[in-house]
């Protein structure tokens, strides 16, 4: 009795064992050694962090519609969504093989053989029968392939979701670009009427002998030039009109822009917060971290494979000499458990070892790489903010003293004071300073878009890969 008791000690125990030496094979997990900045270069005055709905800080109405619409209908957007599916599927495939495999088979038959010179002889049969198998994971093999699928379920969510915040900056920036050029397209409007104002006048004084013929050719030339530069203005505001269209799910033939005052755009500011939280602002970055989760648990199941597998399988069925009938059956069970070590596989194992550490490597180096890529990001859009802020202040002062100074020039002009030279050159000063001015302003919006992408919109990891929406 007391040579039975420590066998039957050491059989209780080997469950623990085994469980105990499976956690062996599970590795550390990677993560590389990252110095973040304890600041970012550009100062900030502003003190709000951008919120879910960021873009309704622009103050335009139809923003929001369209960004609604964009989540809901664009077919980029509806394939990432598959691919979390998908990933989900490939999880509960993979949890599906920490379950025993249970199979049932039932068959009947009749047969009759007539011999030549001998009796016919006939025989029935009906068998029904259920089996089951089940692969103990000992080393962690199965257990880390559905920690592997997990960490690619997330991954996939947080690419959804960084899915959603490019294509809400994507739909912004179209719709931006549009509101700019019908400016840019209504000022380049505006001077060319005052170019043909200025050709009448030039015509009038030409009739009297007040102007020579090369000043009436070099006016002739300026409205010529300007009607020539509607061309392009126009050409691409069809282009991203197109484009938005496109974002939006929608054919581009036909589709009409909303419109909206384009100065009336806030340009809002925003708190970037520490570079250290900027690893829990980006989906992108969650995704990086999660496929490198998902590697660290192909090199634990890898590791496993090279451990012995350990099955067990019983089965139990009835069989009777009947057609259809189960009368006098003869039963039959079964239970048996196998272990089974590759001896010789040409090293295919080790190297599938050493393939998944250098994939985890890589891996390493790509969220490294995302990571600083990410920093350069925020410091890029925070300087562009500033600059073109100030860029703005100073282009309107600029437009406000060429409005006047072309006042001046045509008053002098009618008067005879001064030359066409000097009113064309005030004409063509006025009109690029304006169309600077929109392009300043839509460079601000564009650095502001910028921004707010960098830091991740006002997405946190803990939000998962909820639907967003424009009315929140």
């Amino acid at each position: 009795m007391s040579a039975v008791f420590p066998f039957r000690l050491r059989i209780a125990a080997l469950p623990l064992f085994l469980s105990l030496a499976g956690c062996a094979l599970q590795g550390p997990a990677t993560r590389p050694e990252l110095a973040m900045p304890p600041a970012w270069t550009t100062p900030v005055a502003a003190t709000a962090a951008p919120e879910g709905s960021w873009w309704r800080s622009f103050g335009a109405a139809p923003l929001l519609d369209l960004i609604d619409e964009a989540l809901a209908a664009n077919p980029d957007l509806a394939q990432t969504a598959e691919r979390v599916v998908q990933a989900e599927l490939q999880l509960r495939s993979a949890g599906a093989s920490l379950f025993p495999t249970v199979s049932a088979g039932a068959g009947t038959s009749a047969r009759r053989s007539d011999g030549g010179q001998g009796p016919s002889s006939r025989s029935e049969s009906t068998s029904a029968s259920l089996s089951v198998s089940y692969e103990v994971d000992l080393w962690g093999r199965l257990a880390a392939g559905r920690r592997s699928a997990q960490a690619g379920v997330r991954a996939s969510r947080f690419d959804l979701d960084s899915a959603r915040l490019s294509l809400a900056a994507g739909v912004a920036q179209a719709w931006f670009q549009t509101l700019a050029l019908r400016v840019r397209l209504d000022i380049a409007r505006e001077n060319l009427a005052l170019a043909e104002r200025l050709l009448s006048i030039v015509e009038v004084r030409y009739r009297n002998g007040a102007a020579s013929a090369l000043d009436l050719s070099r006016q002739r030339t300026t409205v010529l030039s300007q009607r020539a530069a509607l061309l392009p203005l126009q050409e691409q505001l069809r282009q991203t009109e197109g484009a938005l269209a496109l974002l939006l799910g929608r054919a581009p033939q036909g589709y009409g822009v909303p419109e909206a005052d384009f100065a009336a755009l806030v340009i809002p500011e925003v708190a970037p917060g520490l570079p250290s939280e900027l690893l829990m602002r980006r989906p992108d970055l969650a995704a990086a971290e999660a496929r490198l989760e998902a590697a660290d648990a192909n090199v634990d199941a890898a590791r496993a494979a090279l451990f012995p597998s350990f099955e067990l399988s019983g089965s139990a069925g009835l069989a009777s000499a009947a057609l259809l009938s189960f009368s006098n059956p003869v039963s039959t069970a079964s239970l048996a458990a196998s272990i089974a070590q590759t001896l010789f596989d040409g090293g295919r194992r080790e190297m599938q070892v050493e393939l998944n550490e250098s994939q985890r490597r890589q891996l390493v180096e790509g969220y490294r790489a995302a990571v600083l890529s990410a920093l350069q990001e925020v410091e890029v859009a925070l300087a562009q903010s500033a600059r073109y802020r100030e860029q703005e202040r100073a282009q309107q002062t600029i437009r406000e003293e060429a409005q006047r100074a072309l006042q001046l020039a045509e008053r002098r002009y009618r008067e005879g004071v001064d030359d066409l030279a000097t009113l064309l050159d005030a004409q063509r000063t006025l009109f690029a300073a304006q169309d600077t001015l929109a392009q300043t302003r839509l460079a601000r919006l564009t650095a502001a878009l910028d921004l707010f992408k960098a830091l991740g919109g006002g997405w946190s990891r803990g939000g998962g890969a909820e639907q967003p929406s424009a009315r929140r």
